[in-house]
């Protein structure tokens, strides 16, 4: 499934009329829509300079989350890690910043331009587990696509 998504997240990178992050919020909108298990999609971005993420555009639920402190949560230490970072149960996570009740997953995989880590997808999913190696190849996939942007 996810791989017939790869045509349509490159569609709309190489889309002329919309701004970038009108691009990036379509392929949010994309990915919820279409993979039954992506609950919340969105990016987040290093803030300037400064050791924290800021949220960019997204797809689900609103949350209170717009600012995340570097080494803080999954996505705080993704951008610290520089590391994909799999969460089969955001419970049995010590470090975990709660958005809704209803997650049950996470996953995080960092945004690369030039080398430099500048951000992150982060997927939360109502579904316990349901993230495989797959997943993980899509998203690097996606990023890699948005960094041709930026």
């Amino acid at each position: 499934m996810l791989t017939t998504l790869r045509p349509k997240v490159s569609a709309i990178i190489g889309h002329d009329k919309k701004s970038n992050t009108e691009k990036m919020q379509a392929i949010c909108e994309l990915l919820k829509e279409n993979v039954p298990y992506y609950n919340w999609v969105g990016f987040y971005f290093k803030n300037g300079d400064k050791d924290e993420l800021k949220l960019g555009p997204y797809a689900g639920a609103p949350t209170d989350h717009t600012i995340i402190p570097f080494g803080k949560g999954i996505c705080g230490q993704v951008a610290v890690s520089n590391q994909n970072f799999v969460v089969p149960d955001v419970q049995a996570q010590d470090n975990y910043i709660a958005c809704s009740i209803t997650v049950k997953a996470e996953i995080v995989v960092p945004l690369f331009l030039n080398g430099e880590n500048i951000g992150q997808i982060d997927i939360d999913s109502n579904t316990p587990d349901p993230f495989s190696e797959e997943d993980e190849r899509f998203l690097e996939y996606v990023n890699r696509e948005v960094a041709k942007i930026l």
